[in-house]
């Protein structure tokens, strides 16, 4: 009898414990979650940050057809775009509203690949002797790259992952304080029945068992919502904006829906065993000035 209105399930003690946790599980998750997004949108904005290879006007078409082939081949390319004259001064016209060659009288403009390099690369360092590299083609005339923007990416980068972590750290402390305090009441509210039970003889498994299958669950569907919650609110943002595929990927949603999962058994068990051992300690005189 006591023990079904002790332990039992489904009662309101339960369900809030559940909730509370789910929760915290919920916000525990979102910093996971920007911490892994954290690395795929660094690539990302390395890799759409554009590298223009510009071509002598002798080159013919199909010498640079052949030059981006050779690109193509090299480790620190992940994609090129060949850009002809012509495509250049229709893409400048359209920018500007009129046609430069019209006043000029002449294409100002010369042919070019758009290089978009792999984002191990993308920095001042690697950018030096790619430069030196491609420009061993004698028909290179320059090259263009937003020094600036990829310099202060870079910085911005590792400012932000810096930011996260630390977040990572403080947040994991909050969510074990608060899911600590929300399991301590409710054994709190039990503390004269464990009393009770040592009194007849009852040994200290028997008396956690209960209390830490009961937690066990509350981890378990606490971490089923706030993993359904998380995922369900990725899929409506890349729905909204599909350009996030590359940066909120299934493994980023994996990853981050096993670390809220787990998180939420071990974080409820642990607290449950810790709690319980406490009042186990006690003396009965002690349980009433607490």
């Amino acid at each position: 009898m006591g023990k079904k209105q002790t332990v039992g399930f489904w009662d309101m003690q339960f369900i809030t414990s559940s909730i509370s946790t789910m929760l915290v599980l919920i916000l525990l998750g979102m910093v996971v979650f920007f911490v892994l997004s954290a690395h795929n949108l660094s690539v990302y904005v390395r890799e759409n940050i554009n590298f223009s290879v510009l071509l002598s006007e002798d080159m013919r078409e199909t010498e640079i057809l052949h030059f981006q082939k050779m690109l193509n081949k090299e480790r620190f390319v992940k994609g090129t775009v060949y850009i002809s004259k012509e495509q250049a001064l229709r893409e400048q016209s359209e920018a500007m509203g009129s046609d430069p060659k019209e006043f000029l009288g002449y294409n100002p403009f010369t042919a070019s690949i758009e290089i978009k390099l792999n984002s191990a690369y993308a920095n001042s360092d690697s950018i030096r002797w790619i430069e030196k590299a491609i420009k061993k083609n004698k028909h290179v005339t320059e090259i263009v790259y937003p020094q600036e923007l990829m310099d202060a990416v870079n910085a911005n980068i590792k400012k932000i992952s810096i930011v996260l972590l630390g977040l990572a750290a403080l947040l994991t402390l909050v969510s074990f304080a608060l899911i600590n305090n929300t399991i301590r009441l409710t054994i709190y509210s039990k503390r004269f029945l464990i009393h009770t039970m040592k009194l007849v003889g009852a040994s200290w498994g028997f008396i956690r068992r209960p209390f830490l299958v009961r937690n066990f669950w509350v981890g378990v569907i606490s971490g089923a919502m706030a993993d359904a919650v998380l995922i369900g609110s990725a899929y409506m943002l890349v729905r909204y904006e599909p350009e996030l595929i590359s940066v909120i990927t299934s493994e980023v949603l994996l990853c981050m829906a096993v670390a809220v999962f787990l998180f939420g058994i071990a974080i409820t068990y642990l607290c449950a065993y810790f709690s319980i051992n406490r009042y186990l300690r006690m003396r009965a005189s002690t349980l009433y000035y607490i």
